[in-house]
């Protein structure tokens, strides 16, 4: 008797019952143009209108071009999706729509680093950061932003021996860090650079927490505004207020706790008692910004947003400077070549502090190092050379 014939691979490809509306909700969500998902998955036309189905391996190819946990695409309706946090966003309208993957998978990601460095901490008997949420909303956010600068160690006149206030970006960040303080500033998803964070969206969040707070600043930004944007994170983790920041031409407003913690950032970064004695000689000079900036080593804007605060100038003056020093700084950055040295940026990316911990449990084998790979979003080699700069040498 024959051999009965052995069935085709295609004719026994599974299809998946998959719901179209879920697939077009699964796009729109991404954000990427539907066209362009279509040029990597042709199908798509056929599933979305309900024409064919597609098999399981095509249903997690598209779960990754639309970044989508795969879970998602067999529910019968659209999850929801809220913010894990506070949103204190005040850009633009004011109105809000569904955060992107890219935020939501950005917060996550940072929130499991923050739940891990918490558990490390508590089972090495770490005490807990007195600043952190030590200050009130009565309290004044000028003595709170002069305290914060103490802490930091930042005395006054600290930015003369900083090179440029690009460098002094890299200062503040480490002094944040040294504090028992997250300090993150990143412009992409973990390390994908094809996932490019949008400033429109959102400035930076703080998490906070009395072991591992953490502060990110949206590295998308203009570099003139992330040193603001550390200042302002951090009067956040002071405050113990966590929440998601956004605010146009420095002016995150709109809620008691984004004015108290913007008045406390820029009190910290440009004290008034140093600044007006320093605007009275400098107030009739050609580029009377550009030269407080050197002084205390903060960007123009944010030394024009500072004698804007002190009423020295009206905001007509201010938006003049502002909408020409931006435009100025994005054609320069454009000019920018290259993205830097790899293992620099994770410095920024990752974190020294949270690097150099997940680096030293893998030495001392508190955690494996599939695990390190995953919390640092780094692998094999490139993790060790990474601990390596770090100071933590793996065998």
């Amino acid at each position: 008797m024959a051999e009965p014939s052995q069935p085709t691979h295609s004719s026994v490809m599974n299809r998946i019952d998959v719901e179209p509306t879920m697939l077009v909700w699964a796009c729109a969500r991404s954000g990427v143009p539907r066209s362009k998902l279509a040029n990597r998955i042709p199908q798509l036309p056929e599933w979305l209108s309900g024409k064919k189905r597609p098999t399981l391996k095509q249903l997690e190819k598209l779960a990754r071009a639309t970044h989508t946990p795969l879970g998602y695409l067999f529910l019968p309706s659209p999850p929801e999706e809220p913010l894990p946090i506070t949103d204190f966003r005040t850009v633009g309208s004011g109105v809000r729509g569904t955060p992107s993957p890219d935020l939501l998978d950005t917060l996550y990601l940072m929130q499991r680093r923050q739940a891990w460095l918490r558990e490390s901490l508590i089972e090495a008997e770490t005490d807990p950061l007195g600043f952190a949420g030590s200050a009130r909303l009565t309290d004044d956010p000028e003595n709170v932003g002069r305290e914060m600068r103490r802490t930091l160690g930042l005395a006054d006149g600290w930015g003369s021996g900083v090179r440029s206030w690009q460098a002094a970006v890299g200062q503040l960040r480490r002094a944040i860090e040294d504090l028992g303080v997250m300090a993150i500033i990143n412009g992409v998803v973990g390390n994908n650079t094809h996932r490019t964070l949008d400033v429109e969206e959102f400035r930076g969040f703080a998490l906070t927490d009395p072991w591992a707070p953490l502060v990110f600043v949206n590295g998308a930004d203009s570099k003139s505004a992330q040193m603001f944007s550390l200042a302002h994170e951090l009067a956040h983790i002071w405050l113990g207020s966590e929440g998601l920041s956004g605010f146009e031409a420095l002016f995150p407003g709109g809620t008691e706790v984004e004015e108290w913690c913007n008045r406390a950032a820029a009190e910290m970064l440009v004290p008034e008692r140093e600044l007006g004695g320093r605007w009275h000689e400098l107030r009739r000079a050609d580029r009377p910004f550009a030269s407080l900036a050197r002084s205390f080593k903060v960007s123009p804007v944010v030394a024009a947003r500072r004698v804007l605060d002190l009423g020295l100038i009206d905001r007509t003056a201010f938006f003049e400077f502002y909408d020409d020093y931006i435009s100025q700084e994005r054609r320069r950055e454009e000019k920018g070549t290259g993205g830097g040295d790899f293992y620099n940026n994770q410095t920024t990316r990752v974190g020294e502090l949270f690097g150099t911990k997940v680096a030293r449990a893998a030495l001392e084998g508190r955690i494996g190092f599939q695990d390190a790979y995953h919390l640092t979003g780094l692998n094999g080699a490139t993790f060790r050379k990474y601990a390596d700069r770090m100071g933590v040498r793996l065998p």
